[in-house]
């Protein structure tokens, strides 16, 4: 695959130029976007990759969220469960609009990159997938849940989760999103009842780290331990955050090594 950054990026600003980059919104999942590319191409260099798969992995995390932008359009929310498929849509704008012409010409990458953006946000990938379609979509899925928890420490929980500080301040953890929790797997969206589930569901999202160096830029951001450092008025969630705090800071100091 032959790529050129630069127009790749052209396409993008394009793109979300329709959407109002001025609307925070919309401005939140451009500078995710950014971020995602470039964590991407971190993890793709740690794993010593070719400089054509280090630019299918940045490529990867440019293209997999371009579908946000019409969810919120339409729906004016990025929640799946209460709109459409964001990854799906994703997939829909790139490779059955054809928006991918906009990025590059060169066609032999199509399949994987349609892999890895469709099933991004999926809670488990289809098996079967070829060892080069499986790796980048690891490296474009961890790439994304380690800046999901960036997005939940730097933008208030109301707006994410669409619910007041009072709700927030004083929802309980549900004890099969606990259970899910300490048996070291992410929370299924469909265990989560209260607002404090997703926070909880969120943190998760680090047990399914596939790579080292994922782990690793986990640990050096730091956002982790600001999103399990929940402000809470109910004095059994302030509990089960603060043992949640030490259970997960021991498995990931053994998880690096």
């Amino acid at each position: 695959m032959i790529l050129d950054r630069r127009r790749a990026l052209r396409a993008f600003a394009d793109y979300t130029r329709a959407y109002d980059p001025t609307d925070p919104k919309v401005r939140l999942k451009i500078e995710h976007t950014y971020r995602v590319a470039g964590l991407c191409e971190q993890i793709a260099r740690s794993l010593s990759l070719s400089e054509a798969d280090t630019d299918l992995a940045w490529l990867a995390g440019l293209l997999h969220d371009v579908g946000r932008f019409e969810q919120l359009r339409r729906y004016g929310t990025f929640e799946d469960a209460r709109s459409i498929d964001h990854a799906a849509c994703s997939a829909e704008v790139l490779f059955v609009q054809g928006h991918i012409r906009d990025y590059l010409d060169d066609a032999s990458a199509d399949k994987a990159l349609r892999t890895a953006v469709r099933w991004h946000s999926a809670y488990r990938l289809p098996e079967g997938l070829a060892e080069p379609t499986l790796r980048l979509c690891h490296i474009l899925r961890d790439a994304d849940k380690i800046d999901i928890l960036r997005v939940n420490v730097e933008t208030p929980l109301e707006e994410i989760y669409n619910v007041t500080t009072h709700a927030l301040r004083t929802a309980p953890v549900t004890p099969t999103v606990l259970q899910a929790f300490y048996e070291h797997h992410a929370v299924l969206r469909a265990l989560k009842r209260t607002p404090a589930d997703n926070v909880v569901g969120h943190a998760s999202l680090v047990y399914e780290l596939v790579y080292p160096e994922s782990l690793r830029e986990v640990s050096r951001q730091g956002y982790l331990w600001q999103l399990l450092d929940f402000k809470t008025e109910n004095p059994d969630t302030a509990r089960d955050f603060a043992a949640l705090r030490d259970h997960l800071r021991i498995w990931l100091q053994k998880a690096i090594g």
